[in-house]
């Protein structure tokens, strides 16, 4: 029953897979998971290779490769417990394939296990996750302008996602975030992002670490009027961040996004209804203004 749910899952996701084959890290991240693997198998070059089995075929896995391996699953399958898109558990793979690559490959020859290592290093400087670029209804602030939007209309309910570019939790976040903004954006409730990887004041004055070690990152603020109502993931009193779950169903449950989101349309209706009888009243005083001095002509004739 397993397999045959992993099967389905893999063919939905299968035209999402194939665009990022197209996609240099991903590609470059795929090849670099399997290199070890390849080679172990590779026809021409295995036969060469060091091996501790019994029987001497080099073409194989020895028992220490193979608890290796099992235990590099173990590692991804707790990590992914956590993990809520698609990316996030690509990423864990990823990583922890390249982790585990490295000391097969230090194993099996230094001269392989620095060659790999410098091979990772070259890629992380060099390649970056690709970001997301799909539809969104969000506004980026700057140092500069985050202040004042926040506080241009008392009226208006904004969320905000501080990130950073570099922090692969943000970049799997980013296209949940982006759905969010699709389905709640009103005049009334606002989605704004903000990168405090480049504006530093800014991540002090709204107490969110940049660390690299950090669990703050994504953090969603909501605000009113300027003020901050309540934020997620929490932070105690050590400015430690308490650990809270991404995902859609917990964001619009904690942040109350339903009920928000009606409030928020109700209030457009109501600041129209109250522009249209302000407009009303206006057109009667301006009529008044303008037939009195006609009343008081006839009076006159009257007289």
């Amino acid at each position: 029953m397993a397999l045959i749910t992993g099967l389905f899952a893999f063919l939905y996701h299968l035209p999402q897979l194939y665009k990022w084959i197209l996609k240099p890290y991903y590609t470059l991240s795929f090849l670099m998971t399997v290199a070890f693997l390849v080679i172990r198998k590779a026809p021409g070059i295995c036969e060469h290779l060091a091996t501790n089995r019994e029987d001497g075929n080099s073409c194989d896995f020895d028992w220490r490769e193979v608890e290796i391996l099992m235990f590099l699953s173990a590692v991804v399958m707790m990590k992914n417990r956590r993990a809520i898109t698609l990316e996030q558990h690509i990423g864990n793979l990823f990583l922890f394939s390249k982790v585990a690559n490295v000391i097969l490959f230090f194993r099996l020859d230094i001269r392989l296990g620095l060659l790999y290592l410098i091979l990772c290093l070259a890629f992380v400087m060099t390649c970056k996750p690709p970001l997301y670029m799909g539809p969104e209804c969000i506004k980026y602030f700057s140092d500069k302008t985050i202040d004042e939007e926040l506080q241009r209309d008392t009226r208006v309910t904004w969320m905000v996602e501080f990130y950073a570019n570099w922090s692969p939790e943000c970049q799997s976040f980013a296209s949940m975030f982006a759905d969010l903004s699709l389905k709640y954006n009103c005049p009334g409730l606002r989605f704004g992002k903000l990168d405090i990887g480049r504006y530093g004041e800014v991540s002090e004055r709204f107490r969110v670490s940049t660390s690299p070690l950090t669990k703050q990152l994504p953090s969603l603020v909501l605000f009113q009027g300027g003020s901050e109502i309540m934020r997620r993931p929490m932070v105690d009193h050590k400015g430690r961040a308490v650990s809270w779950t991404f995902n859609e169903e917990n964001i619009i449950r904690e942040f109350n996004l339903n009920e928000l989101f009606q409030k928020s349309k109700k209030l457009k209706k109501g600041g129209a209804k109250e522009v249209v009888e302000e407009e009303v009243v206006e057109e009667e005083v301006v009529e008044e203004k303008v037939v009195q001095p006609d009343q008081a002509i006839e009076s006159k004739k009257d007289q």
